[in-house]
């Protein structure tokens, strides 16, 4: 925020292109972080402003722009930090205590808040709707659309129920303001009917996702349960491939400012060790170079299992369109010519990561519950147990569902899969961000929670025990109930991934064999 701030003051001192240019750059850095953070009512101030800073940059457009564009632009940009601003002083530790584990009370685990505005006459599907997200560990707090709905904090979400068609002018205006409040929660809109116009026209006033009636209610939790899952991703990691040491320089210039870590190697005859050292989410590559060009480097890549997805943008002088379509058709994702606007290469490097990392990310989440699957549950418990500090804590569960082949005899398995769902939304609402939830294979689940002593994590497992006993899963003959055992053991009485796990892993023997439904900490 300071940043873009300094930087729009600079270009009113000077009123260069150049200075603009860097005024730019800083609001699409800030769009992303944004972005990252999952702020969509800020992100949305952000990118319109970066929409008319763009429209700014063409050659023609004169420099220092005239004074009614540039108290146009200073009330946009007002207007932005001034909700950042707002946003912050609401919720000014919501998001850093997510993310902070080096000390925890022994109320670690803070309810989120859910608004739901509703039509009177919708009260009772209202009702039914905010028991559930209470009994997933949600804060509920209900409004008629008609009444005034100002509570004090930042909610995680805003759910809207259809509005009367009567009132629909009332109910945009009410979304409207809801929006303008709290630009930093996702706002829902529960639809019976899915139309572009409609939909556009929600989209519009500030409604994040519309979902459709008949998708209610598990939708709604997979929604918001997503929301309290989302972590902020790790920096970007851009590997420059490039012979002119000016380039490189410009070219690290350009990435730094937005955000984005980079290193360079001049030899691509050093590709192979860089990639292997660096790991990054990008090769940014120059077409020409000594020793052989990117295309051959590319072809090579694309032969290695570890590099055949990774995504390769080429950045040269090159102006020969058959020759830019050959390197594209042999392994290339996309090709940019030199000289490079800074906005546009900074753009297609970040769009080409997220896409990359969110098809990696598919292959590591298990399909039924959306948690990290077996592999990828192991290799992030491996990282955090890397991670924990001096006199850190980090306590691992292993959970099993109780009898759970005889729900799938009984039963059958859509009823089964019904079960480990509950199971998984359960820990998802109960539990922070921070902490890992992997299923582990069939009915187990793989749960570390960094900053917990073992006590306080034996404890909130078996609430979230009780509570799923308490949890009725339907089937075609009624409902059943289901219970779960538990297993915990903490680093550092246990120092290994592969000792914790073996550790919670054999109280979980323990809480079975004493007749189950419990739960059991590692000696």
């Amino acid at each position: 925020m300071h940043t873009l701030r300094s930087r729009w003051e600079r270009y009113l001192a000077e009123g260069s292109l150049g200075k603009f240019i860097e005024f730019s750059v800083a609001v699409n850095s800030f769009t992303e972080y944004l972005s990252r953070l999952r702020l969509a009512g800020l992100m949305r101030l952000s990118e319109g402003l970066e929409n008319v800073a763009l429209s700014k940059l063409d050659d023609a457009f004169p420099h220092p722009m005239a004074p009614k564009d540039m108290a146009a632009l200073q009330r946009q940009i007002d207007s932005l930090l001034g909700a950042v601003t707002s946003s912050l002083v609401s919720a000014p530790h919501r998001r850093v205590e997510e993310k902070s584990v080096a000390h925890v009370d022994a109320d670690w685990i803070k309810p989120r808040t859910v608004w739901l505005v509703a039509e009177e006459a919708e009260s009772r599907m209202a009702d039914a709707l905010a028991n559930q997200l209470k009994f997933f560990g949600f804060q509920v707090l209900a409004s008629a659309w008609k009444t005034p709905f100002l509570p004090e904090g930042m909610p995680l979400a805003v759910l809207f129920m259809p509005a009367e068609a009567s009132t629909q002018a009332e109910a945009f205006e009410r979304i409207a303001a809801i929006r303008a409040q709290v630009p930093a929660s996702q706002l829902f809109y529960l639809s019976e009917r899915i139309e572009m116009d409609s939909m556009v026209a929600l989209m519009r006033i500030g409604i994040d996702q519309v979902i459709p009636v008949q998708e209610q209610p598990s939708m709604v939790l997979n929604c918001i349960l997503d929301l309290v899952q989302t972590q902020e991703q790790a920096q970007y990691r851009v590997l420059v491939v490039e012979d002119s040491r000016v380039a490189v320089a410009l070219i690290r210039r350009t990435l730094t400012q937005h955000g984005i870590e980079t290193q360079a190697i001049t030899d691509p005859g050093e590709l192979l060790d860089a990639l292997a050292s660096y790991r990054p989410d990008l090769i940014l590559m120059d077409m020409h170079m000594p020793r052989f060009n990117g295309i051959e480097a590319t072809r090579v890549l694309r032969q290695i299992a570890s590099y055949d997805a990774l995504p390769i943008v080429y950045l040269s002088g090159e102006s020969d369109v058959g020759l830019q379509v050959e390197a594209l058709r042999l392994g290339g994702d996309q090709f940019l010519s030199k000289p490079f606007n800074p906005v546009l290469l900074a753009a297609v490097v970040k769009t080409r990561i997220e896409r990359y990392r969110e098809a990696r990310r598919s292959t590591q989440l298990d399909g039924l519950t959306g948690l990290l699957n077996h592999t990828a549950a192991k290799s992030r418990l491996a990282e955090m147990v890397d991670e924990v500090g001096l006199g850190g804590m980090l306590t691992v569960a292993m959970i099993d569902i109780d009898h759970f082949k005889s729900i799938n005899d009984t039963y059958g398995h859509p009823v089964g899969d019904q079960v480990i769902r509950g199971l998984a939304w359960l820990l998802k609402g109960r539990l922070r961000s921070v902490d890992l939830i992997g299923r582990y294979g069939g009915e187990e689940f793989l749960l570390a929670l960094p900053g917990v002593s073992l006590e306080q994590a034996q404890a909130a497992i078996d609430g979230i025990r009780r509570s799923f006993a308490e949890l009725p899963h339907a089937h075609p003959n009624g409902a059943l109930h289901a219970t779960f055992s538990a297993g915990v053991a903490a680093y550092p009485l246990v120092e290994t991934a592969a000792g914790l796990t073996e550790a919670a892993d054999a109280a979980l023997l323990q809480a079975k064999r004493l007749g189950r439904n419990r739960v059991v900490k590692s000696p």
